[in-house]
């Protein structure tokens, strides 16, 4: 029997990703495909390394997005970067931290983990230590780390890093597109990103931009990378002028890309990292005044603006609240891994997600959940926190000049 139409339900994407999609990008990669090396894709091409540099901080001349999800671009890079033997310093604060732990042992690197507490920063002082103990290669951080909602300050860790000799590869998959991410600024030597989280893209793409210090590493290896796929040096020549036949593009990926980064730039950096914040406050403005706790003992300029973490109240099953959200009110939230899943949850308000109507949607419909559990707020309590919120950062609707519907029936 063949399969009937594909008609997904509509969702409300309020997880730590994917984000929805802009309308915009989903639009630019339904227009025709191109050849790759047709004159006007490679125009495109050239534009999509403009605007990667845009969006990094940078002006590094390697910038370029890696076929597949966030995780082909982390492997791309520690796969070009370490040799069998290499000694890789891993920052670990979550299950992110652990996923580059375990691609570097894979690729030969022997691994010291520099460990801190889920949800706290990494400390500097440990990383210290362990960079004086030995020589290293590079050090791996997460900007951003999902699982926990940290946002990890970037420019100690790479003066550290220099002052031993050691490279800095930055996981930068959810924060492109969301807050700072100035690599020339804090003198990051490799920054990956993601299109599926604040650049509203589908997945498929990973956004890389990497400096002369990783780009001579690269080049001078002692032996071949591992992956031909994943190979830096290749892929840079395939997006470079000289347009080595590496592999073939995904072509309305990469259409997708360029729409992402092109509303980027449109919006303004500081204009969308203010947009960020805004909806993310709201949120948990809403959620504080729903009697929910924020996990994490971070100060704000340490959380994720639009990676709020929830702490699950006592006696409320964690998974059920989840499947009700989808199915009553199509709303979807995230989970947690490791020592926290069942205990927090993950609510994203990344990219085309951080608006206005979705964060009240969240709120209206997590009250509604949650009371049917048994948790008890004051009616309406989240809405009116976040409306409130609104109110007070002056960010209510534009004034709309006709009155939404007809004013008269006209001549008779």
């Amino acid at each position: 029997m063949s399969p009937g139409d594909l008609l997904p339900g509509p969702r409300v994407l309020l997880g730590p990703g994917p984000s929805m999609a802009d309308p915009r990008v989903l639009r630019a990669m339904s227009t025709p495909l191109l050849g790759q090396f047709d004159p006007e894709f490679t125009a495109i091409m050239n534009e999509v390394v403009e605007l990667t540099r845009f969006a990094f901080q940078t002006g590094a001349a390697r910038a370029f997005p890696v076929p597949g999800t966030g995780r082909a671009g982390l492997e791309a890079a520690l796969t070009s970067l370490i040799e069998p033997g290499d000694r890789a310093i891993v920052a670990e604060c979550g299950r992110f931290g652990l996923l580059l732990i375990e691609i570097a042992e894979r690729c030969g690197a022997e691994v010291s983990a520099v460990r801190s507490d889920w949800g706290r920063l990494v400390d500097e002082d440990a990383l210290e230590t362990a960079l004086k103990a030995a020589k290293t290669k590079l050090v791996a951080v997460v900007h951003g780390e999902t699982s926990t909602g940290v946002l990890q300050p970037l420019a100690g860790i790479t003066r550290l890093a220099h002052d031993h000799g050691a490279l800095v590869v930055a996981d930068c998959v959810v924060t492109l597109g969301g807050c700072d991410v100035g690599v020339d600024r804090w003198d990051v030597d490799v920054a990956i990103a993601g299109t599926q989280k604040c650049l509203s893209c589908p997945s498929g793409l990973a956004p890389i931009a990497y400096n002369a210090r990783a780009d001579a590493v690269i080049r001078g290896r002692r032996t071949k990378v591992a992956s031909n796929y994943l190979d830096l040096g290749q892929l840079a020549d395939y997006w470079s002028p000289a347009r080595f036949n590496h592999h073939t593009a995904p072509t309305a990926m990469v259409y997708g890309l360029r729409e992402a980064l092109r509303a980027v730039r449109e919006e303004g950096l500081e204009a969308r990292f203010a947009r960020h914040r805004l909806h993310g406050d709201a949120l948990r403005a809403g959620l504080e005044a729903l009697g929910l706790a924020l996990f994490g003992k971070q100060s704000s300029e340490h959380r994720l603006p639009f990676l709020t973490p929830v702490v699950v109240p006592d006696g409320i099953d964690e998974l059920r609240v989840r499947r009700r959200l989808i199915e009553d009110f199509g709303v979807e939230i995230g989970a947690a891994f490791g020592p926290l899943q069942g205990k927090i949850w993950r609510i994203g308000t990344m990219g085309y997600s951080a608006r206005r109507q979705f964060v009240l949607q969240c709120l209206a419909a997590l009250e509604n959940v949650l009371r049917r559990e048994g948790h008890r707020a004051p009616a309406g309590a989240g809405v009116d926190a976040a409306h409130a919120h609104y109110t007070a950062a002056d960010a209510g609707p534009r004034d709309i000049a006709d009155n939404l519907g007809a004013t008269g029936i006209g001549r008779l």
